[in-house]
């Protein structure tokens, strides 16, 4: 019995530790990569209800987006989630919605503009 007690605190220690490791990760992409001073208030709210609510995101804003980088976006969501006020929300369906803002903004910057 002991041997289980022994086993379950190295498991949540283990969880824990994993969780510290991932927060103090995203925190050093993003300080390192000043990711938080690449996009404008406007676009940052656009962005983020796009992904954590339901709404769009103007051309503009997936340009700042896409100049802003994959490793920050990411970074920020996964930041984001992390913060106790979303502890209700599905991460993998917010990951899912991150990923796809991501793909939109991409092909719409990298498609060619259509000819006058």
């Amino acid at each position: 019995m002991a041997s289980l007690n022994v086993y379950s605190v190295l498991v949540v220690l283990f969880l824990t530790c994993g969780v510290v490791m991932a927060t103090k990760e995203n925190d050093q992409i993003i300080k390192e990569s000043n990711c938080e001073t690449k996009m404008g208030l406007h676009c940052v709210l656009e962005a983020f209800t796009s992904i954590f609510n339901t709404g769009s995101i103007s051309n503009k804003c997936c340009g700042e987006l896409v100049v802003l980088g994959k490793v920050c976006h990411s970074a920020l969501v996964k930041r984001t989630l992390e913060n106790p006020v979303f502890k209700d929300l599905n991460p993998a369906t917010i990951i899912a919605k991150s990923i796809q803002t991501w793909n939109n903004c991409l092909a719409l910057i990298d498609s060619p503009s259509p000819s006058a």
